[in-house]
């Protein structure tokens, strides 16, 4: 694993990646869906849950709205600031600061759930989230986790962009988050009743073109318009048209529009 100084390297530019772009925009067409994911939690009023890299408060705030006593933590100052607006327009009682999965601000055992949508799987090292994850949360409380596999799409678009933008050494890949067997690795300490389920993430569409959508993840969404921002224009234009065709064998709509199909793993642990 890299040394201090380079971790500190690391998390500063990916920092500045998740800053980068405009994620509450980009992340409203998936929000029907992470509400979806939610519900499907079962995660009752009154509880405590931490959600760890919240974002904009795509699950926070429909927790937050159903009695759940929310916590959002995310690397991203930006987005820790439009969660707290989000709340504050809303009247919601949630609570959002500004953290780190590998060292989260909170004192042991200080929730009865623990979750994370696709957001502590970036972090650069995952055997200390899993740590985290499990120290923050009381015993007999559950850690929920919802990772994009390898196989994905976002799993190829992250293998794309890697190949423009190479990744820092000695960092596993983050959809390494959603193979089964790293999964149950990952959680071998600490837990029971441990569940790997593969799934696909509801309601992911966009009432226009691959095409377009290319260049709305490109605008919006932190990773992509960072390598279209630094790139020189040959390889931009390379990696636009990769995505282009990556995206169009992923979609399933027939009207123009684009319908993503998007696999994630579940893991439901109990913590011990």
């Amino acid at each position: 694993m890299p040394h201090a100084p380079e971790i500190e390297a690391i998390k500063s530019k990916m920092k500045s990646t998740w800053e980068a772009g405009d994620y509450g925009t980009f992340a409203k067409y998936m929000e029907p869906g992470a509400v979806e994911i939610f519900r499907s939690w079962y995660i009752s009023p009154g509880q405590k849950m931490l959600d760890v890299g919240c974002g904009t408060g795509q699950i926070a705030i429909p927790a937050a709205k159903n009695g759940v006593r929310v916590t959002g933590v995310d690397i991203a100052s930006n987005l820790i600031q439009q969660a707290c607006s989000r709340a504050q327009a809303e009247g919601l009682d949630a609570q959002f600061a500004e953290g780190d999965a590998e060292q989260l601000p909170f004192p042991d055992a200080s929730f009865d759930v623990v979750v994370s949508l696709i957001g502590a799987m970036f972090a650069p090292r995952p055997e200390k989230v899993a740590a985290e994850l499990l120290r923050v949360c009381r015993p007999g409380g559950r850690i929920i986790m919802g990772n994009w596999t390898p196989q994905s799409l976002p799993g190829h678009m992250f293998k794309a962009i890697g190949k423009y933008l190479p990744p820092p050494l000695d960092v596993p890949p983050p959809p390494l988050w959603g193979d089964e067997d790293t999964a149950r690795h990952r959680f071998s300490q600490g837990t029971s009743n441990l569940t790997l389920t593969r799934r696909h993430y509801p309601s992911w569409t966009y009432p226009f073109a691959v095409e377009q959508v290319v260049e709305f993840f490109g605008q919006y969404f932190g990773p992509v318009h960072r390598a279209f921002t630094v790139l020189p224009e040959p390889a931009k234009a390379d990696l636009r048209h990769e995505l282009k065709h990556l995206f169009a064998q992923f979609n399933e709509a027939t009207d123009g529009t684009t319908s993503l199909k998007g696999e994630y793993l579940e893991i439901v642990a109990t913590r011990s």
